[in-house]
């Protein structure tokens, strides 16, 4: 396992920026859900953050928000990945690549307004949308994402 710190110079599938800066930082916010594992909401490496998949969790709580409902549970998502960025000094313009998770793909037009709210202006990052046969805590959405730092 990479930890803070390790050398990572060798590694021919390591991109160069990495191999020449390569302290992981680890990125947490009390402003988006705990973690609940062995993870952590986002680590920054090599110039760029890879944020975890994020789920309609209401941070206070840890409880589900939405009741089933599909644009609500987009809307605390999508809510829950910005303070993510923020807390690493990123916003939604810097995000270069998302992966979507939907429990139905029959969803994708609601999801894909509310997503275009926040990732639509300027060059949209480039994404994948997938059905997955079942997501963590019955959400109906999560998004993960990778931004560019500085």
């Amino acid at each position: 396992m990479w930890r803070s710190g390790h050398k990572l110079t060798g590694y021919p599938l390591v991109p160069a920026a990495m191999a020449a800066n390569p302290e992981l930082i680890a990125v947490n916010t009390a402003a988006a859900p705990a973690p609940v594992g062995p993870y952590n909401q986002a680590v920054k490496a090599g110039g760029l953050l890879f944020c975890s998949g994020q789920i309609a969790l209401d941070p206070a709580t840890g409880e589900m928000v939405g009741g089933g409902d599909v644009e609500a549970e987009t809307r605390q998502v999508l809510a829950n990945l910005q303070a993510v960025l923020a807390e690493a000094g990123c916003s939604a313009a810097q995000v270069v690549r998302t992966t979507v998770f939907l429990a139905d793909l029959g969803d994708f037009a609601r999801v894909n307004a509310l997503y275009a709210e926040v990732f639509g202006a300027g060059v949209a990052p480039a994404r994948a949308c997938v059905q997955a046969a079942a997501l963590p805590k019955a959400a109906r959405v999560e998004i993960d994402c990778i931004a560019v730092l500085g």
